[in-house]
């Protein structure tokens, strides 16, 4: 019962941050630009007379203009997850507010699985709003829908929850600054291990491609989303492996367990460090 009321405190208190209203107004200027050019795009593409008679050619520039929308969209949930909850921990204990919680008949499990609830239903209704935006702009323009739409999204949800999991178990140990710090330095090494992954396997390169196994191991953020684009990309692109978002190195179903592994034990981890640590 406690966890949930936490949960609800959470969800409230971030709400009312400035952080998450830039967020949704930068957003919303994202989605429109987005709409602005696939209508652009859209309407040059139906005057090409050779392109109306291609629907499968049309098809493959819908998704992947689908498919770049929700590369950002992705990024800007793992940025919300990260900013809105590098300091939840670290930056109460620092001035001292997490007394408040601490002081009353409440263990500390619950504060941290609260927080996480509560900041988790945060950020997977914001990645909902995105991610929806994009596919219904596609949807009432063009009339497509990418395929595995619903697994895609579960996946980019479990990318956020990871990330979410990450900056909680830094605050749990670490200033806001070095929490900071380590989960944005995860995140770039999981980024530029995925690219190097991707460029190895399109010219059979096994030493990048081992790289970025072992980078996806520290930190499995990129190949979650790398999963979701395989899943949502056109039968064609997964045919003859010739997407940008995934190439020929596709993390397997066995990877997507190991980051929900690897999400949920970043969470045991920060409840078992915050619950030794000294307040």
């Amino acid at each position: 019962m406690s966890t949930i009321v936490i949960a609800r405190l959470t969800f409230r208190e971030a709400s009312r941050r400035w952080i998450l209203w830039m967020a949704l107004i930068l957003g919303m200027l994202f989605l429109l630009v987005y709409g602005i050019g696939f209508n652009e795009i859209h309407k040059d593409i139906l005057r090409q007379g050779s392109w109306q008679a291609t629907i499968l050619m049309r098809n493959e520039l819908y998704n992947f203009m689908l498919m770049a929308g929700m590369y950002v969209v992705n990024f800007l949930a793992i940025i919300m997850a990260v900013l809105t909850s590098v300091d939840t921990l670290s930056g109460e204990i620092a001035s001292g507010t997490i007394h408040t919680l601490a002081s009353k008949p409440i263990r500390r499990w619950e504060i941290v699985l609260g927080k996480w609830l509560g900041f988790g239903a945060m950020l997977l209704a914001y990645l909902l709003l995105m991610a929806g935006g994009v596919m219904a702009i596609v949807y009432l323009l063009a009339g497509y829908l990418p395929p595995n739409a619903g697994r895609g999204l579960a996946l980019m949800g479990f990318n956020v929850l990871l990330m979410l999991s990450v900056s909680l178990m830094g605050g749990a140990a670490l200033s806001t600054l070095a929490n900071g710090a380590l989960v944005f330095g995860l995140y770039g090494l999981a980024f530029i291990g995925g690219w190097i992954e991707q460029f190895g396997s399109l010219m059979g390169n096994q030493t990048a491609i081992n790289i970025g196994i072992i980078c996806s191991l520290i930190m499995p953020g990129e190949a979650l989303w790398k999963r979701a684009a395989y899943e949502m990309q056109s039968p064609l692109s997964a045919a003859v492996e010739t997407s940008i978002f995934t190439a020929g190195s596709v993390p397997s179903p066995l990877m997507v367990v190991y980051a929900i592994l690897y999400t949920l034990a970043a969470l045991g981890l920060a409840i078992r460090l915050f619950s030794r640590r000294d307040l």
